[in-house]
């Protein structure tokens, strides 16, 4: 026996959903544009910022280098701590309880103490340590290096900036590491893989998910960082040019500075840039949502069985 169908009468009425305005979302949304709007107007007029000085300085030959030495300062510093900071995760990891130690009291001294404060003790290296020699303990001397004879305000900003960012790339690494469940080491042990070949073919390419991501943030805060080699003192990056330099040779410090913040932003665009796409790259598979072409390809595979 069928029950028999609902009459009309016995229907739900249709809901007429209406969807829940906010007015003062509009409203705080039209003062904010106002408010960027009055002060894009305030500084365009403002002959302070001194737009003609910043038009004239913005591709600067000696701005240029300044970026050029900026970039270069960014990139070996960031190779030597992501080297250093794998050797110290690694350590952190270890069962030797010396390898352990040391790593965890490298961490504490580099990352309890500002960076501005090793910056500057780099630079009093040649004073502190004026000769570096080698040889026989009260015997004789093979090796003898004057370090004030040496013009390396450089390679000590380097160092620098390296040693202190290794301490927080090794903290990221090891939590990659850490993030990848024991169970891929041990089966990847079970097909016969030595632990090496484990760590680059499973174990890396899952923790890279964990570690792109605030890598990339650190690489970024690094190009900035680099505006604190003055107390090495290193005076050949973009901000000591451009503040130190050319404004104080022209007594006017606005349009430089905004010269410097113009080349760090465009910088940090590009490789914010290069981060969204490392990132997905090593997203690829993590995430159940898919992509318009595989929505595509999925949408064409069930026409095709539907209509053979």
């Amino acid at each position: 026996m069928t029950a028999d169908a609902p009459s009309p009468s016995d229907r739900p009425a249709t809901i007429d959903a209406v969807p829940l305005r906010h007015p003062w979302r509009w409203v705080a949304a039209g003062v904010i544009i106002v408010l960027v709007g009055l002060f894009l107007y305030g500084a365009a007029t403002n002959p302070a910022y001194g737009w003609k000085t910043y038009g004239e300085y913005l591709f600067n030959e000696r701005i240029l280098l300044g970026v050029f030495n900026t970039l270069q300062l960014t990139v070996y510093s960031m190779v030597i701590a992501i080297v250093l900071g794998i050797v110290l995760s690694v350590m952190r990891l270890s069962p030797n309880p010396v390898f352990r130690s040391v790593s965890w009291v490298y961490l504490w001294i580099f990352r309890g103490t500002p960076v501005y404060v090793q910056l500057a003790f780099w630079g009093l290296i040649p004073v502190i340590y004026s000769k570096i020699q080698l040889g026989v303990p009260f015997g004789p001397t093979f090796f003898t290096l004057d370090l004030q004879s040496l013009s390396i305000p450089f390679l000590l900003a380097m160092l620098g900036l390296a040693l202190n960012e290794a301490a927080y790339m090794a903290e990221i690494i090891r939590a990659g590491i850490s993030s990848v469940p024991e169970g891929q080491m041990e089966a990847s042990t079970a097909l016969g893989m030595s632990w090496g070949l484990a760590m680059r073919r499973t174990v890396l390419p899952q923790a890279m998910r964990v570690i792109i991501p605030p890598t990339g943030n650190e690489v970024i805060s690094m190009l900035k960082t680099t505006s604190l080699v003055t107390a090495v003192p290193y005076a050949f990056d973009v901000y000591s040019i451009a503040t130190r330099e050319v404004a104080a040779r022209i007594f006017d410090p606005v349009p430089l500075l905004l010269v410097a913040s113009t080349w760090y932003l465009v910088v940090t665009s590009v490789l914010m840039v290069g981060q969204y796409y490392l990132e997905r790259y090593y997203a690829r598979g993590s995430s159940r949502k898919l992509t318009p072409k595989q929505l595509e390809a999925l949408a064409k595979a069930q026409m095709g069985e539907v209509h053979p």
